[in-house]
Order: C-alpha cells, then structure tokens, then sequence
C-alpha cells in the first residue's frame, strides 16, 4: 500500500475524534499515539484531582469533556461504568450490572478499555458482558453475554479485549466455536456476523487501510488474522502461537510493516500486500527476543520501534528496547523499567511518555543510538492500567483512584 494512503487512513481515522479526546484503547489513532507535545518538566506534574475507583485493569477514557472508568464494584460480583468531569474529576454518574463470579491471582475486575462513539460508551467486563451505555446519563441501552450466548470459555486472568468501533459495528473476540470473533450492530447489539473458531486471546484489535484495503486485525491464541470489516471475509491468517496462551500485546502498523508479538513467540514483522486484488502478507522479519507480554510497541518515525519486553521466568522485570522497524534488529537496551509492564505514548513532537506499573512517569527523547531519558516523576501507586493523554491532562489509573496530573498548559 503506498505511504500516501497510509497517511491518508491515519487523517481519516483521527477526525473521527476531537483533537483532545482520548476515546478508545491506545488514544485517538489505536496505535498509542497523541496530537499533543508535553514539555520536559522540573517539578513533578501537578495533581489537579483524584477520585476513587473500584478494581480493574481497565484504562481510563476520555470524550466530550467526560472521563470514562469501568471497574468493579466493591464487594459485589458486579462491575460498573463511571463518569466523571474530565476538568474538575466531578462524579457525573455511575451505572453497574450483575456478572457472573470471577477470580484471578492478578485482580478481580475489568481488564478491556471502553469505546466511546456516537454519544454511546462500550465496555467489555471480564466475564464477557458487552454493553452500551448513554455517555449523558449512563443509561444502558443493550447488553450482551457473549461467553454464554457463543458458548466459549472464560480465559484464565478473564476477558480482556478492548472493543473497536468501525463504522455501525462494535468488534470483539467472542471466542466460541464459529464465533471467534464476532460484530455487534453497535445501535441495537444483534450479530452483524460472527467467524472463525481459534479461541480468544488477551489481546485488542486494530484497524486500517480504505475501501477495499480496509481490514481489521485480531491477534487470536492461533495468531494473527486480518478480515473485512463489513462482512468479516478472512483476508489472511499468520500462525503466531503462544506456549502460554497468554498472547496480550495489540498489533502495531508501522507503515507498511505489521508487527506482532508474545511472551513466548517473540515479535514478527508482517509486509502488507496486496494479494489477487486483497490484503495479504508475508513474513519480513521474526525475532524471538523481542517477547512483549502486554506493554504494546509504539513506533516513531518509519525507522524506529520502543517495545517493552518481559520474561515469564523470575524475577520479573521488563526491558525498554529500541527495535530497527525494517530488520527487527534491536538498537539498544534499557533494562530493568518495570516489573511486568510499562505503558508508551508518543507525543506529537515524538517524544516518549513511559509509565511503569509502579507508578513512575517518565519523558524520553527517542535515539536510535541510546536511552535518553529526560525527566521523571513518582505520580502514582502500582498499576497496570495505560494512561490517557488529553487536553494537556494526564488520567492515570492505580489500584485505588484515577488521578488527573497537569502535563501541559
């Protein structure tokens, strides 16, 4: 595909937002990259707010003015969305909904990042509850179980999979025989379509390209797959099995290039083709150091790939490394800036802003040569949860609250 639609569907795709909204998982372009610069600091960003939040994994949102956060509800086998006002952190509303009971030994609530679209906000529980909520009022509109409806089993850490909005559809991974992965009418909730039988992964989908080049792509436990969005057509399939089943990173396109990647397989970078008259692929490059657990990679430029990578043997620790795109050749190592994970953001003027799952925020300037590390801050208690950059705020999620800190002007 030439660099000139790429650029084309990348415009397409972010006006689908206000420039200052945040609205989905990995920000306004689902490749965890914002519109927005963020100036070194000296002191540590401020705390404009904090609210407390039930448990999850889920990141925060952020459209029209409103902050999103789906959690669990404290000592109930429910889960609820939350709203809140994104400038003052004033609680607008909160609606919940039974679930079925659910445990884990890494946390009891939700996992997936809602969608926001159309003045709808969708969440995906981690007992495989799909709903859609008024983003005015938080009424529910309709509800799903799709683990009972499609018959699939739970995963063990729980549903994970942020929903992706294209068009009239809502796409998630259902997981079941015939209904691997399934399209909602994303207005009334029936089954646009639904294909494939590979079970779930941990991992959210993606989409690009325009017309007849557009796919989405899912990453399932049997690997990689890209399918038409309005019909759910398999374009192609690219076997990427995890020996865990704990495939969690999202997809990356980096220009022509598709990039996925696991705890144990390692990473491949895809060409992307076109193939009698259809998107297709063939393998460019695999490495199998590059073992990205759930940190997603964030690409600057068209040269240079930020991966944070892990080990599933102890001690836990994760790995900043700077990737060659075109040979998947690592550049260089930054050790030990995690224990499991570390979120990236790409700002507008590329840099990077690095959230460990401890709590420390840090601003890097990208070189292909060397770690640069331009300043950092203690702003919150342990998490997992990606940031959400917008309007010059970030919204970080621990294990207690969500807390709005003054990155900008």
């Amino acid at each position: 595909m030439p660099w000139s639609r790429s650029l084309g569907a990348l415009f397409l795709v972010s006006t689908l937002a206000a420039a200052a909204d945040w609205p989905q998982w990995l920000g306004p372009t689902r490749d965890g990259v914002s519109p927005e610069k963020v100036a070194p600091w000296k002191e540590a960003p401020k705390v404009l707010w904090r609210q407390p939040v039930g448990e999850g994994h889920s990141s925060p949102v952020v459209a029209d003015d409103k902050v999103f956060v789906h959690a669990k509800v404290k000592d109930k086998e429910q889960e609820e969305l939350l709203a809140f006002d994104a400038k003052s952190g004033k609680p607008l509303w909160h609606t919940p909904y039974d679930r079925d009971k659910f445990t884990s030994p890494f946390g009891n609530g939700p996992r997936a990042t809602p969608a926001v679209s159309g003045g709808k906000v969708y969440t995906f529980g981690v007992t495989g509850i799909l709903s859609c909520f008024e983003a005015e009022g938080g009424k529910q509109v309709w509800q799903e179980d799709t683990l009972k409806k499609f018959k699939a089993k739970n995963l063990t850490f729980g549903v994970s999979c942020s929903p992706l909005i294209e068009g009239d559809l809502v796409l998630v991974d259902g997981g079941g025989k015939g209904a691997s992965i399934v399209a909602f009418n994303k207005d009334k909730g029936d089954v646009a379509w639904k294909t494939g039988d590979d079970p779930a992964s941990y991992a959210s989908p993606i989409a690009f390209g325009q017309g007849k080049e557009r796919q989405v792509v899912f990453l399932t436990q049997q690997g990689l797959i890209g399918l038409a969005p309005a019909d759910g057509t398999v374009f192609w399939k690219f076997p990427l099995v995890d020996k865990l089943s704990e495939s969690s990173t999202t997809p990356v396109r980096v220009g022509d290039l598709l990039v996925g990647s696991s705890v144990t397989y390692g990473s491949v970078g895809l060409k992307l083709e076109s193939k009698d008259g259809k998107p297709g692929v063939s393998e460019g490059w695999k490495n199998g150091a590059l073992n990205c657990y759930f940190s997603t990679p964030v690409a600057v430029g068209k040269d240079q790939l930020y991966m944070v990578t892990g080990n599933i043997l102890p001690p836990a620790a994760v790995t900043l490394r700077c990737v060659d795109v075109k040979t998947g050749k690592e550049l260089w190592n930054k050790p030990k800036v995690g224990k499991y994970h570390a979120a990236l953001i790409r700002t507008a003027d590329d840099k990077l802003l690095m959230l460990d799952d401890g709590g420390t925020l840090l601003l890097l300037e990208p070189s292909a040569k060397e770690y640069k590390e331009l300043c950092r801050a203690k702003v919150a208690g342990d998490l997992w949860a990606h940031p959400a950059l917008s309007d010059g705020k970030l919204y970080v999620r621990d294990g207690k609250e969500l807390i709005c800190l003054q990155l900008g002007q």
